[in-house]
């Protein structure tokens, strides 16, 4: 039987961050990285889940051009903080 989660157990909470946020570029590599890197958080031990998720954009003007930029966060919460999760 599975273990129900408990919000009430929550210790530690990371947050991360998928797409362009600010004017550095954001490429393919940069993308897996970090869905990797959720994969990680919710299928390693101690596994995390998600809690919230916090959809946002930016728009840009770039010479005559506007250009809306997207990103979305994640809040992985976990029990207790993983050791493999550097600051």
């Amino acid at each position: 039987m599975a273990k129900i989660f408990d919000l009430t157990s929550i210790r530690f909470i990371k947050r991360i961050t998928i797409g362009q946020q600010d004017n550095t570029p954001y490429s393919e590599e940069d993308a897996k990285k970090d869905l990797d890197f959720i994969n990680k958080c919710l299928n390693d031990f101690p596994k995390g889940h998600i809690i919230a998720c916090e959809k946002n954009f930016k728009i840009m003007n770039m010479g005559e051009h506007q250009v809306v930029q997207q990103y979305v966060v994640y809040h992985i919460a976990f029990e207790k903080k993983p050791l493999w999760i550097q600051d």
